[in-house]
């Protein structure tokens, strides 16, 4: 697996002589696609008013699948690919570990829980759609491997799948709530 995530590294980042167009788009979207990310989100929560609680529990998500991923990377400890010293750091980061990326966990986590809710799917998509352009100038830049973002893609798809349990547990308590004896009542 590592030989595989190596090859496919060489062949994905910019390495010791990158083209300066593309190095300049990739260090723009590593760096800042999630701001991007971040406004999209607080414009659908303004646009679909009737999504905002939908929306505030996708943040709470997004913020665990955040500790998890540091966690994670704090206990795997894989060196970034700058730090083994297979490509230049073209952006400032530090050397901590980088399985899984935390970026890429985030903002899949965020994009694939609005592809789950209709009203917001299209967002979704969008979202969907930077995450993982934003996954290859990461690797682009030298600040991750492949197998960090497809990691962190996993960890936000098992994020989404916990959200989406807990989301109709509570909805189901909800609808069970507005039943009984009482509810309307206040």
């Amino acid at each position: 697996m590592q030989a595989l995530n190596l090859s496919l590294f060489q062949w994905m980042a910019a390495g010791q002589s990158p083209n300066a167009q593309i190095l300049w788009i990739a260090s723009l979207t590593a760096q800042y696609a999630s701001w991007l990310c971040a406004l999209l989100v607080a414009w659908t929560a303004w646009r679909h008013p009737a999504q905002r609680t939908y929306v505030l529990g996708m943040l709470v998500a997004a913020a665990v699948a955040s500790v998890l991923a540091h966690m994670l990377s704090k206990a795997i400890n894989l060196p970034r690919p700058f730090v083994a010293g297979l490509s230049p750091s073209y952006i400032e980061h530090g050397a901590r570990g980088s399985l899984p990326s935390a970026h890429a966990t985030v903002m899949f986590t965020v994009a694939l829980i609005c592809c789950l809710r209709p009203a917001i799917r299209r967002v979704g998509i969008v979202l969907f759609l930077i995450a993982l352009v934003t996954g290859w100038a990461r690797i682009y830049v030298g600040v991750h491997f492949p197998l960090d973002v497809l990691a962190g893609f996993v960890l936000a798809a098992g994020m989404t799948a916990v959200f989406r349990l807990i989301w109709r547990l509570v909805a189901r308590g909800g609808a069970n709530d507005a039943h009984a004896p009482g509810a309307g009542a206040g």
